[in-house]
């Protein structure tokens, strides 16, 4: 089905994710669950649509995930309102231009609490000039309107940037401003006010732990500077290279000089803190200097691996966010045997769908 978008369910929708939840997690006997409820609308940063053509008509469709049949999507409420605002009016400047609308298959909109908007439109055929001056005068067509956003062209290796290819996102986290580079077809978290409620949950759950923190799958540093103020160090790793250089970024943008992040793998990381392998990526880097008490992991949806589900188990304290309940649920049922969960929490990314956002903090028992 598409995502039906009713804000008087939305507190029932949430209410049966807590108490699933709950039960799911009940075995390794949690405390109580802190529950962070989304904003009902417009909460999403992001949104990804297939174009259709119709004659002289252009319009957006999605696919719905069960019967894949397709639909069309003149509004969308899930998203924020700068995307609702650029949707229609994106259309409109592309219809009456054949040099725009030819074999434009997808576009994409990349948005941000602080107001910044990036476009991106992909294509089926190679761009040119007469597509870039055509494209530039849509995006002054677009400023005139009050939607000042960043354009980019995506066809088989290339990519036209008018503007820039990427936000520069503001989130409050405590009293801290944070600033975050975030870059056009990169992960970044979609729900910009939930991802505000799961750093300050982190920060305040941390509070008090000692030494240095080391993090898996750090991506643009979204947890590491976060959490920078409470420990002496942080030690972060990441694979994904545009991430590793919006981290940079991000360390220097907010004047940050106790972040280290590495261009590694989680499994790669293992090697190397057992002496499996050696990397020339840690030349200049001494692990063994790092007095790591504390473990963060954000992984993707398939979970720890076991090797590093050992790794982590090593550590006295353990910060898991999943994105998984049931690969989270498998990890702990190893973790469980050596730790107990102090904290627990579920940050609702994804209001109107199944999908549920968990936190745990453990500590060795």
């Amino acid at each position: 089905m598409s995502t039906v978008v009713n804000p008087h369910t939305y507190q029932a929708q949430l209410d049966a994710k807590v108490s699933q939840l709950q039960d799911t997690f009940a075995p390794f006997n949690p405390p109580s669950l802190d529950v962070f409820a989304s904003e009902p609308e417009h909460y999403r940063m992001r949104a990804e649509f297939r174009v259709w053509h119709q004659d002289d008509d252009l319009y957006y469709i999605m696919f719905d995930q069960t019967t894949k049949q397709q639909y069309r999507v003149d509004h969308f409420p899930i998203a924020s309102l700068l995307i609702n605002q650029a949707m229609p009016a994106l259309l409109e400047a592309l219809k009456p231009d054949p040099v725009l609308r030819r074999s434009l298959f997808q576009v994409d909109f990349l948005s941000s609490l602080s107001g910044e908007l990036v476009i991106s439109l992909l294509y089926h055929r190679q761009l040119d000039e007469v597509w870039q001056n055509a494209m530039q005068a849509v995006r002054e067509q677009l400023q005139q309107q009050g939607i000042h956003a960043s354009i980019i062209g995506r066809a088989k290796k290339q990519k036209w940037v008018l503007g820039q290819d990427y936000v520069v996102e503001k989130l409050q986290v405590a009293d801290n401003e944070l600033i975050y580079q975030q870059v056009e077809n990169s992960f970044t978290q979609p729900n910009g006010r939930m991802n505000e409620k799961m750093l300050g949950w982190a920060l305040e759950v941390t509070q008090g732990a000692s030494g240095d923190l080391l993090e898996l799958y750090c991506g643009n540093g979204n947890f590491s500077l976060a959490l920078a103020p409470n420990f002496n160090r942080v030690l972060a790793t990441e694979i994904a290279s545009s991430s590793v250089k919006s981290a940079q970024y991000n360390i220097a943008a907010n004047n940050i000089d106790n972040v280290t992040i590495l261009r590694m793998s989680a499994e790669e990381f293992t090697q190397a803190m057992r002496g499996v392998r050696e990397f020339r990526r840690l030349k200049g880097i001494d692990l063994s200097s790092y007095n790591c008490n504390t473990i963060l992991v954000d992984p993707p949806r398939a979970g720890l691996d076991e090797e590093t589900v050992k790794l982590v188990q090593e550590y006295d304290n353990i910060l898991y966010v999943s994105c998984n309940p049931e690969t989270l649920q498998k990890n702990l049922a190893t973790l469980s045997q050596t730790h107990t969960i102090s904290q627990f929490a579920l940050f609702d990314q994804f209001p109107y769908t199944h999908h549920v956002e968990a936190g745990v903090y453990l500590k060795r028992r």
